[in-house]
């Protein structure tokens, strides 16, 4: 019998991601960049009911990690995990795709208690993992409210998902899109 209720929460966690990808991976394209680069931050505490930052759930970041990792693979998309404030936000990718975008390649290991429980998760699943600095990406899911904005392309577009949650957590999601530039006399394509 399963009594512990973050098992419990697993299963719903792994099809919630998958959604929430999916959603935000099929928004219709016009105008908006197109999803190479994907960032997503979150806080296992969050998702299992918890404040940010107390209770790192090592099972949800890897059913998150886990789903993000599957939903990309399918749909030809890299992805950077946000580590939290404790390694000052930092990301974690395949070295591959850092040195593809030229982002300044860091030392250090996420652990659940210094860099949460989805960036140690992704960083086990990696073939070649790094931290970076920071990044530019195309589109970001942000999973109970741990600010990866700042690690968006310029003008982010909020979209709405079919999900609302991650478990017991709140997401945000965005797309990018160019910065528009000119005046009423310009002509944008």
């Amino acid at each position: 019998m399963n009594t512990n209720p973050v098992d419990a929460l697993v299963p719903l966690v792994f099809e919630q991601m998958r959604q929430a990808l999916t959603d935000l991976l099929s928004v219709p394209r016009p105008g908006l960049n197109p999803v190479r680069l994907l960032v997503i931050g979150g806080s296992s505490s969050e998702i299992a009911g918890g404040t940010i930052g107390q209770n790192s759930t090592c099972e949800l970041g890897e059913a998150v990690a886990n789903a993000a990792l599957e939903v990309a693979h399918e749909n030809g998309v890299s992805l950077a995990f946000q580590c939290c404030e404790h390694l000052n936000r930092a990301l974690v990718m395949e070295r591959a795709v850092a040195e593809r975008y030229g982002y300044e390649i860091v030392r250090v290991v996420p652990q659940p208690k210094a860099g949460g429980a989805l960036a140690t998760a992704a960083w086990k699943r990696f073939i070649d993992p790094v931290a970076v600095l920071s990044i530019r990406a195309d589109a970001g899911l942000d999973i109970g409210q741990v600010m990866v904005g700042m690690h968006l392309r310029r003008v982010a577009i909020p979209v709405r998902l079919s999900v609302s949650t991650i478990g017991r957590a709140t997401i945000t999601a965005a797309r990018t899109r160019p910065l528009l530039v000119g005046g009423e006399r310009a002509i944008y394509a």
